[in-house]
Order: C-alpha cells, then sequence, then structure tokens
C-alpha cells in the first residue's frame, strides 16, 4: 500500500479527530489571511501616498519662478526629497480645467492669473516631512504650504498595528496547530503500536513507518489551508463592489479587483492558494514530525 493510501486510510478510521485537526488549522489560516492581506493592502496604500507628492507649496503672485527654484535647490540639498515638481499658473489652470470639465460654468469664473504657482515635493521617508515644512515656511515667496504628514503617520500605525496584532495571532494560532496535530497524530501512534512493532519485526525502514504519519499531519494542513482559501475568495468576491470603490485607485488593487475573471485576480488569487497550502503542509508536517520524536524513539 502506498503512503498516500495510508495516510488517507488513517484519516478515514478516525473522522472526528481528522475533523478537529482540520477545522483548528482551517481558523488558523482564515484569520491569518485575513490579516497577511490587510497587510499587504495597507503597504501597497501607504507606498500609494508616499509616491504623491506629500507637500504641495503655494507661492504668493509676488513670487518669481527664481524663487521656486531656490527652494527646490535648498530642499535637495538636504538630501530628504525624492523629487521636486514646479506648477505655473498656467499648468495649474490645465489642471483645474481637467478636475472641473463637467462643469462649465466654474471654468469660466477661473483665469491663470487668480490661480498661485505651486511646488509638489515628495519626500524620500515620511519622518523627514517635519524638516522640511520650517525650511520651506522660510522662505521667499511662500503663502501657504500644505503637507500630508498626518495621513501618512495615520497609515503607517495602521501598516503596524496591523503586523503586529496579525504576527502574534497568527503565531499564537500556529502554535494551537501545531499542539492539535501532534495530539492527533500521538494517539494514532498510541492506537496503532502493535501494528507499528509488527512492521518493525518484518524489516520495515524508519521512514516507511513514519512517512504516513508525516503525510496524515501535512493533509490536515492542506485541508485547513484549501478551506480558508474558498472562503476568503468568497469574501473578497462579496465585498469587490466596495473594494473596488474604496482601492481602485491604487494600480495592484484596481487590476486585480477589476473583473473575477480577470488574469490578475486569477493569478493572486492561485499565487495565494499556493503559499497558503505550503505553509499549511509545513505546519501539519512539523506537528507529526514532533509527535514522532516524543512516541516513537526509533
Amino acid at each position: 500500500m502506498s503512503t498516500l493510501a495510508t495516510a488517507a486510510k488513517h484519516i478515514r478510521r478516525s473522522p472526528y479527530q481528522a475533523m478537529a485537526a482540520t477545522t483548528t488549522m482551517f481558523v488558523t489560516f482564515l484569520l491569518a489571511g485575513i490579516f497577511f492581506l490587510s497587510a499587504v493592502a495597507s503597504a501597497f496604500i501607504l507606498q500609494y501616498f508616499e509616491s504623491k507628492p506629500q507637500i504641495t507649496v503655494f507661492f504668493a503672485d509676488k513670487a518669481t519662478r527664481e524663487d521656486a527654484d531656490a527652494l527646490a535647490k535648498t530642499l535637495e540639498s538636504t538630501g530628504k526629497t525624492s523629487s521636486t515638481k514646479y506648477v505655473s499658473k498656467e499648468d495649474a489652470l490645465v489642471i483645474y480645467r481637467e478636475q472641473n470639465k463637467s462643469d462649465p460654468l466654474l471654468l469660466e469664473m477661473v483665469t491663470a492669473d487668480i490661480l498661485p504657482a505651486s511646488l509638489e515635493i515628495s519626500a524620500k521617508e515620511p519622518k523627514y516631512l517635519a524638516d522640511l515644512v520650517p525650511i520651506i515656511k522660510a522662505a521667499n515667496g511662500v503663502e501657504e504650504v500644505i503637507y500630508q504628514k498626518d495621513v501618512v503617520d495615520a497609515l503607517i500605525a495602521w501598516t503596524n498595528a496591523i503586523r503586529l496584532v496579525g504576527g502574534v495571532l497568527t503565531g499564537l494560532l500556529a502554535f494551537n496547530s501545531i499542539l492539535t496535530i501532534m495530539t492527533v497524530v500521538s494517539m494514532k501512534i498510541a492506537l496503532k503500536r502493535e501494528e507499528i512493532d509488527v512492521l518493525r519485526l518484518v524489516g520495515a525502514s524508519r521512514w516507511y513507518i513514519r512517512l504516513p504519519f508525516i503525510l496524515e499531519g501535512g493533509l490536515y494542513g492542506i485541508g485547513g489551508a484549501l478551506l480558508s482559501w474558498v472562503i476568503i475568495t468568497l469574501l473578497v468576491l462579496w465585498a469587490r463592489p466596495v473594494l473596488l470603490g474604496f482601492l481602485g485607485m491604487i494600480p495592484p488593487f484596481g487590476s486585480i479587483l477589476l473583473s473575477p475573471a480577470a488574469t490578475p485576480f486569477i493569478l493572486s488569487s492561485l499565487g495565494f492558494l499556493g503559499g497558503l497550502l505550503v505553509t499549511g503542509f509545513f505546519l501539519g508536517s512539523v506537528g507529526s514530525l514532533i509527535a514522532l520524536g516524543r512516541y516513537l524513539k526509533f
């Protein structure tokens, strides 16, 4: 009989224990998967906002292009900026017209003369924003400074919290899953003690006896991971309109969530499934190996 068939027979002969082990793995991977996707989403959102201009400097009408260029050079000399972009009055009018093209009345009321020139600045890291703002406010011709420090700081705090809480909870659940697999496999070893002794007497190798138990633990992990992937996928499909409205502007999510039948969604889903299955098999196998190490001293 093959190793896989032997492992399947072990599972069939104790369905309630198998159900308990698989359910424990399912809960572990369901919560771990949700926290993982939340952390990835937060990281992409943070990256998106960090790639946008974080500081916008509006200049007074009396300010010249030379004032803006001097400020840009001063900021670049600090080594804390990743980019600076000057937006003239004419450029600001083009942007304004594009943003309000559906309202002709607003377009008639605005000309380039009443719009301020500006400088859009991106910092290399959010922590540099507080250092750049005083330099900007002290520059000639600056009328107003708008920056997204509060938004970026909130996203960083949110991302770190998800990673911390998700990591701790996932670690505890993974430990509990390993203990459950250990308990189930230990009971199987105890029930099959006589069969194991017979196999040893007829010359069966160490791994011939151990491998079905290891594979059995891995199958529990695969079963729990597969169920969790199905539930998470259904939840994502159910919440897709909300997620698309909230995350659609961010490039990775816009293409992934656009259609469940689209290639990006399928590839992302299959990649996520592959990661869950590999991790599930690993955790289940580790639990079995620990049980074998404790109860089979050969």
